[in-house]
């Protein structure tokens, strides 16, 4: 059984890391867990946010467990490994239902690109954020260097990157990365979700794409997911269908 688990609470959903042994850290079998879970949050009508959450630990997620990539090649380790978890990661980052996490302790490496990948963050007082990815000779492989940069900006992210450095709760606030700081941010996490629950959840998977393709995440899929879903509703659109199935030319009338 994976240790990142898909627990439904009604409208809110919550996806889980499991893996406090090993500080909530990526395995493959939670690479491909969490592939799953998204495919099936994507086709859930019923679930309206996600709040993502770790088992106690002394880190929220320490990235990827470092003995699950170590005896790879080079060739799997980039084209199968990262890859692999960067496509994954950027389906949750692109997941059509606005999603919170809750960052109940440190996030490093994969663990805060993992986060990054959320609308939104919660944080706890004393957890920090950090890419120590040099220590063990590799580079940050699932966002670090694109969408962190985005969340946070280019100092930040050297800062950590480069020279190894911490950011605390209070200045990932000041940078944008976190929402609010709180000692319980699963609570304040499923907070934050089952208030907006209420609102239209077209509405907001809408102002999501338009959001992507204003800052660049998969800006092409999202630019065209929009322009899709205007022609979806069309007369025209319905006309072309019906042409095609009856096997006569298409009366379009431009409504």
């Amino acid at each position: 059984m994976s240790a990142l688990h898909l627990i439904p609470h009604g409208a809110v959903a919550e996806l889980k890391l499991d893996n406090p042994e090993k500080l909530n850290a990526f395995t493959t079998d939670m690479l491909a867990a969490l592939d799953s879970h998204i495919g099936t949050l994507e086709r859930d009508p019923e679930v309206r946010a996600v709040v993502i959450t770790a088992a106690p630990a002394r880190a929220f997620c320490a990235g990827a467990d470092i003995l699950a990539w170590g005896a790879l090649s080079p060739r799997d380790f980039s084209r199968h490994w990262v890859r692999e978890g960067h496509r994954v990661f950027d389906r949750l980052a692109r997941l059509s239902k606005p999603t919170v996490a809750a960052i109940g302790a440190h996030a490093f490496g994969g663990g805060l690109e993992f986060a990054a990948c959320c609308d939104l963050r919660v944080m706890a007082p004393k957890a920090t954020l950090a890419l120590p990815e040099a220590q063990v000779g590799i580079v940050p492989g699932w966002g670090g260097c694109s969408r962190l940069v985005r969340l946070i900006g280019e100092p930040a992210v050297k800062e950590m990157a480069l020279f190894g450095r911490r950011i605390a709760a209070e200045r990932a606030v000041a940078l944008g990365f976190a929402a609010e700081i709180a000692g319980d941010t699963r609570a304040a996490a499923f907070a934050i979700a089952e208030a907006a629950v209420s609102a239209s959840p077209r509405a907001r998977e809408v102002a999501k794409y338009m959001i992507h393709a204003a800052c660049g995440e998969d800006r092409g899929a999202m630019i065209e997911t929009l322009g899709s879903g205007m022609i979806g509703g069309s007369a025209d659109r319905d006309e072309g269908v019906a042409a095609f199935r009856d096997k006569r030319p298409p009366e379009f009338t431009g409504e």
